[in-house]
């Protein structure tokens, strides 16, 4: 069992190539007693995005807070507070913050996606 609140977990900002204005908590996942999965929290400050890629596994995701963009499959759609995305193994993707607000989105990923 695990209980806690997104104000206790810790946040760390990510840096690599592509990105800008990153920052990840892990929410929940192996450590916390999810075996196979991990529940992530991402923020991306204003003008931030991912970098467009691929990988080898799926994600669902889950908008929290803002509104942003997701690429996918060539195609680019608005996202808000409540939208849901499923992201399919190897489709490029890239999510993008075009406002000054923060924009936060829940990403669950398979423990070897994280």
């Amino acid at each position: 069992m695990f209980i806690s609140h997104i104000d206790s977990i810790k946040s760390s900002p990510i840096k690599m190539e592509g990105l800008q204005g990153i920052e990840k908590q892990t929410l929940i996942g192996p450590q916390e007693g999810w075996k196979d999965h991990v529940m992530r929290l991402f923020t991306v400050e204003g003008g931030g995005f991912t970098p467009r890629h691929a990988h080898p596994w799926p994600h669902i995701n889950y908008i929290t807070k803002g509104n942003g963009k997701l690429f996918l499959a060539g195609k680019e759609y608005s996202l808000s507070p409540g939208s849901v995305a499923y992201i399919p193994a190897g489709e490029l993707h890239q999510f993008i913050n075009a406002s000054q607000d923060d924009f936060s989105f829940i990403c669950i990923v398979p423990k070897e996606g994280d």
